[in-house]
């Protein structure tokens, strides 16, 4: 890893500080195309730092890859399958029950629910992917702002990514500290819980009455446009709820059995092969794309083939942005900032559970990956917290509390709210960035609490 030359650790501080403002007035100020924008700022913090020539346009490059890589096939098959949905009527007829059981007042902790039991077992991205239509069909049904459903959503699905295992941030967590896996378990999906109530919830019903006090909603011209061609024909018939929800199951289910079938066999056993593969998440998708396919062509006017080469097409600037956003937080990463940071406020008197956090915290926001900000403040802090006299399971929560929010443009997950729910840079920041700070805050207040009574609660107990 380039470690910034003859740059000062100061100074690339300083850098990154100045990265993420021009990158920010570039998109907000200058309304510059976020896509060139997050590649200039990333091409301009290589320079700065001193990275040689080549190995910017290297590091850029395999930034840009790596993250199309790991997210491009599941991304377009996502937006597929979210087209089938909206084509059948299938996403109406689920946004109708859910307001059915708990009321137009109450759909965004419907929608908050919904992300925390599905983010355990299925990527951020794809839940996204599939809720999108539905949550902007909700908020044009409901009045409440767009801003509310998707920080509702996308807050109570990255606390279940970064707390709840078996994904794999919460793994490496425990792995590296070496906590019992069970007891981490209750404690961590207890904290995530009340992580997705302040951050998801409480603070997302706050953003709504500031968006109707002022006034600011998006206006959905496209779904206007959509359902306006759907309606031609007279009498067509939806999708019922329960059809369109087995849409979403068939590869929620797949996830879910390509993960715990592993940790309830082993991995010796003769089926486990099996449920990975069918477990991983491109395949669980492509199975969900063809199901979807099949059980909708009685409910839908244009062919499947249209259907998908329409959602290819809308496809291409997320990929697009998304890649350069991984590009962007590929250049912070070879730079050092992280670990600089990371061993500068290890030298100070913190308490423990703050410091976990504030690490954690800070290398998520400088270079943008949950699951690489807390292997890293995991490993740098190991032999801190054996010896610290808190218990190792609620550091462990506090680091993965330290993973979730202040989300960057170098991040993205970022990119993925703003693009699929269709809302501005300035509405991601104020109901992802913030919500998920709200959210990860909330979380290290609560296990600080749990840590005064730590010689008595089960589990804890050094």
């Amino acid at each position: 890893m380039f470690s910034g030359g003859m740059v000062s650790g100061p100074l690339l501080i300083g850098i990154f500080i100045l990265a993420i403002v021009v990158l920010l007035l570039l998109i907000i100020k200058f309304k510059l195309n976020a896509f060139v924008a997050l590649l200039l700022t990333a091409f301009g913090t290589g320079v700065l730092v001193n990275m040689p020539l080549p190995d910017v346009a290297s590091t850029v490059t395999d930034g840009f890859g790596s993250t199309l890589g790991s997210i491009g096939m599941v991304t377009g098959l996502g937006v597929m399958l979210g087209k089938f949905m909206f084509e059948s009527g299938g996403i109406e007829s689920i946004s109708n029950g859910i307001l059915g059981i708990f009321g137009e007042k109450k759909s965004p902790v419907a929608v908050a629910i919904s992300g925390f039991i599905t983010g355990i077992p299925v990527f951020g991205d794809v839940v996204y992917i599939m809720f999108a239509p539905m949550l902007r069909v909700l908020s044009k049904k409901t009045g409440i702002s767009m801003v509310t459903f998707s920080c509702a959503i996308s807050v109570a699905t990255t606390c279940t990514f970064a707390l709840v295992l078996p994904t794999a941030p919460p793994l490496a967590v425990a792995g590296e500290l070496g906590v019992e896996i069970g007891i981490f378990f209750f404690y961590a999906l207890i904290s995530a819980f009340v992580g997705m109530l302040a951050g998801g919830i409480f603070y997302g019903m706050l953003l709504n009455k500031q968006d109707h006090k002022n006034n600011h909603f998006y206006t959905f011209e496209d779904l206007d446009e959509e359902e306006a061609e759907m309606n031609k024909a007279a009498g067509r018939k939806k999708m019922g709820a329960g059809k369109a929800l087995s849409i979403l199951l068939v590869p929620i289910i797949l996830i879910l059995l390509g993960s715990f079938v592993p940790l309830a066999l082993g991995d010796d056993a003769a089926i486990t092969p099996v449920v990975k593969f069918i477990g991983d998440k491109n395949f669980a998708m492509m199975a969900g794309v063809v199901y979807a396919a099949l059980i909708s062509r009685k409910y839908i006017e244009k062919s499947a083939t249209d259907i998908m080469t329409e959602a290819a097409d809308q496809v291409g600037l997320i990929l697009l942005i998304t890649g350069a956003g991984g590009a962007f937080g590929k250049i912070l990463q070879a730079t050092g900032i992280a670990d600089y940071v990371a061993g500068s406020l290890s030298q100070f008197n913190i308490p423990i559970l703050v410091l976990c956090f504030l690490i954690a915290q800070i290398i998520r926001c400088a270079q943008g990956s949950t699951t690489v900000a807390l292997m890293t403040t995991a490993a740098i802090l190991s032999s801190t917290i054996a010896t610290c006299g808190v218990s190792p399971i609620l550091c462990a929560i506090a680091i993965c509390a330290g993973g979730i929010g202040l989300s960057l443009p170098n991040d993205s997950g970022f990119w993925a709210i703003s693009r699929f729910f269709r809302i501005s840079v300035p509405d991601t920041i104020r109901g992802w960035s913030i919500g998920g700070f709200i959210a990860g805050v909330a979380i290290l207040i609560f296990v600080s609490i749990l840590s005064l009574f730590q010689g008595f609660l089960p589990g804890l107990m050094m």
